[in-house]
């Protein structure tokens, strides 16, 4: 599904925004994937149109600290939570993106989501909200994680 993700994001990111499920099924299919990856991530994908600013109380952005429960660190990797902190404590994501990014990760149904993985979901939910995106970050983002390196 990831692959799918990438896809989209190197095929329609001049764009601004990806073509509907029926035009990106087809399009997906003409490219090569399969049609369970297809189904699974246009799912996913439905799951992040739905999600917006408005989804989550304004009281988000005064809380204070966050805490990861059971499932979250079970599915999300102790390096992605990291990562994820990272984003946040530096102003690349705001709190309701971060809820954003961890609904994503859980939606995904896996467990130990490395920081990659992280990386292309973080992406995705900054790319869905059409915001201008850094273009460092964007880089940051698409580079496979250095596991030497720490945020």
């Amino acid at each position: 599904m990831f692959d799918i993700l990438m896809f989209l994001f190197d095929s329609y990111f001049d764009v601004g925004s990806y073509p509907d499920s029926n035009k990106l099924s087809i399009k997906l299919t003409a490219a090569g994937f399969e049609e369970e990856d297809i189904h699974l991530a246009l799912s996913w994908l439905s799951g992040l149109r739905q999600l917006g600013l408005a989804e989550y109380p304004d009281a988000i952005n005064q809380s204070g600290f966050r805490i990861f429960g059971d499932l979250e660190k079970c599915r999300i990797s102790h390096e992605g939570i990291q990562f994820i902190c990272f984003l946040e404590s530096n102003k690349f994501i705001c709190p309701v993106e971060r809820e954003m990014i961890i609904d994503r990760a859980l939606a995904l149904g896996r467990e130990n989501l490395s920081t990659d993985k992280i990386k292309m979901i973080a992406l995705m939910v900054l790319w869905n909200q059409h915001e201008d995106l850094d273009p460092m970050l964007i880089e940051d983002l698409l580079t496979p994680t250095d596991p030497t390196r720490i945020h």
